[in-house]
């Protein structure tokens, strides 16, 4: 059986990315899903001097560990001012100070979603580019345009073709 870590990069209480991610975590055949909060690992923001003084901080080495106990990782970006919300980041800074290969080869799949038109396709791009750098298999992404119109929180994505998107990528998985 397959273990999913799914998250939404967001640290709203009512993420529509967060909803997005255990979605689709939930979508995967033998399979368990483990969704994490990012609320749940909040540290002090990443600088230099913070890690020499303190060391990486007992959260970052968690969040890490997370992910390397997972056999996929779903991630499901909000987008702040056309990149990545400062809670991700600073999560994502932490962990790089662990290993440069931040997501340690795991395949993933990288989601995002707005109520605007674009679906958090600037945020979405950024990862695509970074991630593979940062030891991530990206195996596919979506980006779903209008949450409030193309998604249901009893029956997921709403929109046939979307929906088959997201399907036939967690197929090749």
């Amino acid at each position: 059986m397959k273990k999913i870590l799914a998250f939404g990069a967001s640290s709203s209480k009512k993420s529509i990315n967060k909803q997005l991610a255990t979605f689709a975590a939930h979508q995967f055949k033998n399979a368990s899903a483990e969704i994490l909060d990012l609320n749940d690992y909040e540290m002090p923001i990443y600088s230099m001097d913070k890690e020499k003084e303190d060391g990486i901080p007992q959260l970052a080495h968690d969040f890490y560990h997370k992910i390397g106990s997972a056999d996929v990782i779903v991630i499901s970006f909000a987008e702040h001012n056309g990149a990545y919300t400062a809670a991700f980041k600073n999560i994502f800074d932490w962990i790089s100070r662990i290993n440069s290969k931040t997501f340690q080869e795991k395949p993933m799949l990288l989601l995002a979603t707005s109520p605007g038109d674009r679906g958090g396709s600037s945020v979405l791009e950024i990862a695509n580019n970074r991630f593979t750098f940062q030891g991530g298999d990206v195996k596919g992404s979506l980006s779903l345009p209008n949450f409030n119109d193309n998604f249901d929180a009893e029956k997921g994505i709403t929109d046939p073709e979307l929906k088959k998107q997201l399907l036939d990528i967690i197929a090749s998985i």
